[in-house]
């Protein structure tokens, strides 16, 4: 309750600055954000699965999937501290690099340690982990997420040097819609995505039907997306095969064969799917924001009249637009 009170008395300080002239209203988010520390968002109870970097790089994996995390921070017991994360991207970058044919076991796969593969894939490029403090701000959070693009930020106390938490772009979105009512609401969320120019439109990589996994897994890397629309011989979005569907491999242990379908590979899927979450660029933002939250999805395919894929709404450029004013792909 004591945390519930601090974060609404945060809303009010918001609200009162925007009434008082302080600031124009556009800036209200922002301002919601710098008044909030990454503890305000931290739940009370939540799962964190921490890895030993001498732990089997198969064994990290299925240990990804039986406790439903998409990643886990690396704790590196020579130096006594965390040193970065193992995702979903790092099982998608083995099965890429080292996929000979469904006749050839993977053995990098099978027999490598984190700590192997860290060495082999990073090598002299190893940069730091990034992380923040719990009493940062959500600001902070956000500028981080999005500057060093990634899609992860361990929370890490810096007098215990225990991990805390990891925030994500749909725990913030999805924190500050809690609060969102209580905040006067800017004239961009009136917007369209068109004429916000939110959103990726150029190049989008897609995949078909027939397309094999190996080849989407390509597109992963090469692309560095993390979902791909499935689409059908006239260009129409039928399904989409994201990064989250390919850990489905570890956890039925069919990675031996990367030759098969996308289709077929998505009959795997461990959760019911809904369908394809789609937009349009005519709609307004604070619609998207609405659909984002409320289907609890990292991205909306953008598609016209026809269903045609036209591009990609992430909620990385939601939170670009919302906190740092910063719209179109080509924002730094």
């Amino acid at each position: 309750m004591e945390r519930v009170a601090m974060v609404l008395e945060g809303c009010r300080e918001a609200l009162n600055e925007a009434e008082n002239g302080g600031d124009s209203s556009n800036d209200v988010y922002s301002r919601f954000m710098k008044s909030h520390t990454c503890y305000d968002l931290i739940p009370t109870s939540s799962k964190l699965v921490v890895f030993d970097t001498s732990l089997q790089v198969k064994k990290a994996f299925f240990a990804l999937v039986a406790n439903g995390v998409r990643a886990a921070p690396l704790w590196d017991c020579k130096t006594q501290r965390f040193v970065g994360m193992l995702t979903i991207t790092d099982f998608i970058n083995i099965l890429h690099k080292y996929y000979k044919s469904p006749m050839v076991q993977i053995y990098e796969l099978e027999e490598h340690k984190i700590e192997t593969w860290r060495e082999v894939y990073l090598q002299d490029t190893s940069k730091p982990l990034v992380s923040i403090c719990p009493t940062a701000s959500l600001y902070e959070a956000v500028s981080t997420l999005i500057r060093n693009k990634i899609h992860r930020l361990p929370v890490i106390d810096p007098l215990t040097g225990n991990t805390l938490y990891i925030l994500t772009h749909k725990r913030i979105l999805k924190f500050l819609k809690l609060f969102i009512a209580d905040l006067s609401k800017p004239e961009f969320m009136s917007k369209s995505l068109e004429e916000l120019k939110i959103g990726t439109y150029n190049n989008i990589a897609v995949v078909r039907k027939d397309t094999p996994i190996y080849a989407a897994l390509g597109l992963f890397v090469a692309q560095r997306v993390s979902a791909l629309p499935v689409v059908d011989d006239a260009g129409h979005v039928v399904d989409i095969y994201s990064k989250f569907d390919v850990i489905n491999l570890a956890a039925e242990k069919s990675y031996n064969n990367l030759n098969v379908s996308v289709t077929k590979g998505l009959c795997h899927r461990s959760q019911y799917f809904e369908g394809v979450l789609k937009c349009y660029q005519n709609e307004t933002l604070e619609t998207i924001i609405n659909r984002l939250v409320e289907a609890e999805v990292h991205r909306l395919v953008v598609v016209d009249k026809e269903e045609v894929v036209k591009g990609i709404v992430s909620l990385s450029d939601i939170l670009r637009a919302l906190v740092l004013h910063t719209v179109g792909p080509d924002s730094s």
